[in-house]
Parts: C-alpha cells; structure tokens; sequence
C-alpha cells in the first residue's frame, strides 16, 4: 500500500515529532508513503462565509496536486488540515457551480478537479485500511501499563457529515491505545474546544480550557493525553505554564501526539519520537513504565 500525504505547515517546524513519529511507524507497518509535490498551505480553516469561494481556493488546489499524483485519497494528519481540506472538498462536490468558478479561477496549466479525491484523516486509515488487528501483530514493545486519556477536540469529529467518528463520543483513538496495550481512559472533556487561536490574544481563556481538560483527565488516573492537533498540542503542552500561574493546584501531564505512542509500540527509534520538542517532558512517566 502507498499513501498520497499532505503534511501541512506545522509539521514540517514545531510538530515535526508528529511527523517523524507517524512516518516511521508507517514504514514499520510496510506502507510506502508520497508526499503531495508543491503542496501550499489548506488555508487553516473553513470558510463558513457561503459566498467566499476564496478561501476554497487552497484546499482545492491540494486535492489537484493529488490527482496529480493518479492518487484518488489523500491522507493527513493534523485535525485542522483534515477539517479544511474534507469540507472544502465537500462544499465543490455537493455545487458544480462553485467547483466550475473555481477551476476557472486556477492557472491554466492546473487541470480541472472533479471532486473526486477522498480525504482521510490518519486515524481513519489505521482503523479502516490498514486495521487494528493487523497493527497489533506488529508490536514490538507494549505500552502496558501507561494510562491514557485520549483527547479529539473539535475538528476530527464536528460537523457530523465530516468527521470519521462519533461526535459525542467517538473512540477510534482509544481502541488504537488499547491495540497498542495501553489503558484508555474515559473522560467528559475529550471534545471540548482548548480553547484554539485564543492562545494568540487571550491566554486566560486557554488556561481555563487547559485547566478543566487536562484536570478532568488526571482526575480519571490519566498519566499522558494523546492529541492528533498542533494548535490542542501547543495549548495543552505549552500554555501548562500559564495554567498553572493561574491554577496554583494544577498539576502538570505530559501531551503526546498519539503517533509518538504508536511509534514506540512499533519500535522506532527513540530519535523519530522527537520527546525534545514537548513543553512538560514526556521521558520521565516514560522511562517509570520501562517504555524508554
């Protein structure tokens, strides 16, 4: 099997411990993986402006790099960039008018897209194509043990037409940790917004979100929070130093991407789980459960 892939800005600067993780385990699951050429930003997020075909632009021009590629799905790994990327795909399916505009508006030596590249989310791929059954055989190291609270956020489930999972209470993420041997652990907060591009101005209101997320996920025996988000990322790791500023009694958890635990699980080398780039270390809850 070889997957058509489409990194995204962040994974190639501050997620590139969600990158490197995901294309060893790859590799270690023997899927061959080619990533989209001249691939450009999908723009981040969906335009919900019904008369802004701008913004459809970017994500449509990806798909077209895929076609290019013969690829009819295209695989990525960051909650946002699937989000955009499958609801702008969407929108030109379900209104040729708005798909004809846009490939008028393309250079000329675009060729026209026709709507039909399916966008995956890496998760989706694992459960579906590759199954959790057959990842299970190619463990090399348990995560037994380890208790984890796996957190979904906003984008890899909602709107229920575009996301993979349950809306409410999705669980392919916790059925991957319990392939890998890990202990999932069930929590109110795993599809509560962190709180997003409020970090930028507003760091209190992410503070807060970090607060009752990572709180309520301890609280249930958590030891690591597993995202498949840059931005759920950064504010869970990241601002943990303004939470605990503004919550004296919090205290701190380790935020990995779900990838670096699947990575582990399958035996790559410590330096493609790039556990420098985290905020609140990894290593020690790694190191006590004999994982590292």
């Amino acid at each position: 099997m070889k997957l058509s892939y489409y990194p995204g800005c962040t994974l190639k600067n501050h997620a590139k411990n969600f990158e490197d993780s995901t294309l060893c385990s790859l590799k270690q699951l023997g899927i061959g993986v080619e990533e989209l050429p001249r691939w450009n930003c999908c723009g981040t997020v969906f335009s919900l402006t019904t008369d802004d075909l701008i913004h459809h632009i970017a994500p449509v021009r990806n798909l077209i790099r895929a076609k290019e590629q013969n690829a009819d799905k295209l695989f990525t790994l960051c909650a946002m960039c699937y989000n955009t990327l499958k609801r702008s795909n969407q929108r030109v399916k379900d209104n040729s008018e708005d798909l004809e505009k846009i490939n008028d508006f393309m250079y000329r030596e675009e060729i026209n897209y026709q709507g039909d590249v399916q966008v995956l989310h890496l998760l989706e791929i694992l459960q579906n194509e590759i199954k959790f059954e057959n990842i299970a055989k190619k463990i090399n190291k348990s995560l037994g043990g380890l208790n984890v609270a796996s957190y979904y956020g906003c984008m890899l489930v909602r709107p229920q037409d575009i996301g993979f999972d349950d809306m409410e209470n999705p669980s392919s993420m916790d059925d991957l940790m319990s392939t890998l041997g890990a202990q999932p652990v069930e929590f109110p907060y795993k599809t509560e917004c962190c709180g997003a591009y409020q970090t930028v101005d507003n760091q209190d209101i992410v503070a807060e979100r970090t607060f009752q997320i990572l709180s309520s996920a301890q609280s249930r025996g958590a030891e690591v929070v597993a995202v498949s988000c840059p931005l759920c990322a950064f504010n869970l790791d990241q601002r943990q130093k303004k939470t605990e500023q503004n919550y004296p009694e919090f205290k701190h958890i380790p935020v990995l991407y779900f990838t670096q635990l699947l990575a582990l699980a399958l035996g790559c080398p410590k330096k493609s789980l790039r556990l420098d780039l985290h905020h609140i270390d990894p290593k020690p809850i790694l190191k006590e459960k004999g994982l590292i």
